[in-house]
């Protein structure tokens, strides 16, 4: 198999997207490739495992879609809903659906997050607020941490799996 250059490193823009925000694109992009190659092979019953006590890889997927929606909502100008609320409180919950479901799932936000991506055009030092305490924020600050945060949990997804694989002789 080739390897491809990481997707930041490819040379290539997303339509609609403003230049400040490609790079949040690209990291985007990324977490989808390095996830669909660590939940190609993963064995669903290992979904919820959480070895020496971290957070088991259902976790993160859910974790990583939940929080790209909290945080363009945020981004938006928006509060959370009710749905985002009860979404939250569910991502440590073990789900009947399997690693391929969640990673479909994910892939579908990842696609949501860069359309919304889209709407930010300019104003990105635009303040905005963070959770019910309020914190202080900015657009572009919110953009930035969603992929900050995707790729921090992707990397966490990715140590994970290995040790599970590697626990279960798989």
């Amino acid at each position: 198999m080739v390897q491809q250059r990481e997707v930041w490193l490819r040379g290539q823009s997303t339509a609609g997207i403003h230049p400040l925000l490609q790079p949040v694109v690209d990291a985007l992009l990324q977490a989808r490739e390095e996830i669909e190659a660590l939940m190609q092979d993963f064995p669903d019953h290992l979904l919820w495992e959480r070895p020496a006590g971290c957070a088991s890889v259902g976790f993160h997927l859910l974790h990583i879609t939940g929080v790209l929606d909290r945080l363009i909502t945020y981004a938006e100008g928006k509060s959370l809903t009710a749905a985002q609320f009860e979404y939250l409180q569910n991502e440590t919950v073990p789900q009947s659906k399997t690693g391929k479901e969640l990673t479909n799932i994910l892939n579908k936000q990842i696609d949501l997050t860069i359309n919304r991506l889209k709407q930010f055009q300019d104003h990105f030092t635009e303040r905005r607020t963070v959770g019910r305490a309020a914190l202080p924020s900015t657009v572009m600050g919110l953009c930035t941490h969603a992929a900050e945060h995707t790729m921090r949990h992707t990397g966490q997804l990715l140590v994970t799996t290995k040790i599970l694989l590697h626990n279960n002789n798989v």
